[in-house]
């Protein structure tokens, strides 16, 4: 009995130490990005590890520009396309979420998301593509972090420069130069406004511009940005 007793404590012990490491782990490297860049996130090495498959000398299409060297127009639409109460909630939008997971049960299949910029970017440093529960509570704790340990420009600036924005491109300059031959800082509004529309499926977008709900949902969103309240 006293073995088993024993052998039920470490089957429980070990995995809570097991999740509190990790907890441990994610604090301090957002701790670290803070006032330094990362270099690559979990996504964009996944990402480039699919491109290699068919390619080994595959690159991504990435390069770190500072906030202030991004575009207004830019940072306006994407508030206004993925998350205009960004500067307002606490990392997690719950009337979002609730809103989403309706619209979900309506259609029968996921059709919105609800995430915040914040928890998008959680996702993209650390965590995989699979969808399940547990994986959604380690991207809201991730989230609370990255809240509590940086401001909102901060996480702003991180998200705007490793989001993917086609394939194998990453990053608002990569994005600029891939699409328009141009600087992220020269963005206009009627570019940034697509930009911005494009993120929930880079890849899909990238091989199909000429999509008509790209060219109708970039229109509403430049009419959504003059709204958009920065960080």
């Amino acid at each position: 009995m006293k073995m088993l007793r024993k052998l039920l404590l470490w089957l429980v012990l070990v995995p809570v130490l097991f999740v509190l490491v990790m907890q441990l782990f994610f604090f301090i490297q957002i701790w670290w990005w803070v006032d330094h860049n990362p270099d690559s996130t979990s996504f964009m090495r996944r990402q480039l590890s699919v491109l290699r498959e068919k390619n080994p000398d595959a690159q991504l299409q990435h390069k770190w520009v500072p906030y202030g060297r991004i575009s207004n127009n830019l940072k306006r639409a994407i508030i206004a396309s993925e998350d205009s109460n960004f500067s307002e909630h606490e990392g997690v939008d719950w009337e979002a979420l609730q809103k989403a997971y309706e619209k979900n049960s309506r259609k029968g299949k996921v059709v919105a998301g609800g995430s915040t910029i914040t928890q998008q970017l959680a996702k993209n440093l650390f965590l995989s593509g699979d969808r399940s529960y547990v994986r959604k509570a380690q991207e809201i704790a991730i989230t609370y972090m990255l809240e509590f340990l940086m401001d909102k420009e901060r996480i702003f600036e991180i998200y705007l420069n490793v989001v993917e924005w086609g394939n194998g491109v990453f990053g608002a300059e990569a994005a600029a130069q891939h699409y328009y031959g141009t600087s992220a800082a020269s963005l206009s509004a009627s570019q940034a406004a697509r930009l911005a529309v494009m993120l929930p499926r880079p890849r899909y977008y990238d091989k199909n511009r000429a999509s008509t709900y790209l060219a109708r949902r970039t229109n509403l969103i430049l009419r959504r940005m003059g709204a958009a309240e920065l960080p």
